[in-house]
């Protein structure tokens, strides 16, 4: 699959979110608890959240190998009290690199590995987070993900 690679500037966006310490490659089998939480929490907040999207904010570790904090989230549109593990955080702002995914997303590390390559090509850095942004499911079950890192 090939990659179109953007930078650009990006804002910060608002997200009611859960954090949870998890390895890199365990996201897969991690994401769905703390997002049921989020929702549920969105449900009883009529009017935080109008067509948001799931968005995964990874906090990057020191080293690969070491487990990272990801806030599992979804976009909503202004501030909020947090309740219980349901907490307010944001994307961060600043020069951005992405791409985006659309296929299966036991797939999507093809998009990562795309923004490393491309980055590494051009002499620029990866920063401390990056995030995905899902759309809705195709009806064949793929995902178009926007796939962003902060440089740094």
């Amino acid at each position: 699959m090939s990659y179109e690679i953007v930078v650009e500037t990006s804002e910060a966006r608002p997200l009611a979110a859960v954090r949870r310490r998890v390895r890199i490659g365990d996201v897969s089998a991690s994401w769905k608890a703390p997002l049921d939480q989020v929702w549920a929490f969105l449900r009883h907040h009529p009017g935080l959240w109008t067509d948001g999207h799931n968005i995964f904010l990874y906090h990057h570790p020191a080293r690969r190998d070491e487990p990272m904090d990801v806030d599992f989230g979804v976009e909503v549109i202004g501030s909020f009290e947090g309740d219980g593990d349901v907490g307010p955080v944001s994307t961060p702002a600043g020069t951005v690199v992405s791409t985006v995914h659309d296929g299966p997303i036991s797939l999507i590390r093809g998009a990562h590995d795309a923004i490393h390559e491309w980055s590494a090509a051009h002499g620029r850095t990866i920063g401390d987070s990056s995030w995905e942004i899902y759309g809705d499911p195709s009806d064949d079950g793929t995902f178009e993900v926007q796939v962003v890192y902060l440089l740094a």
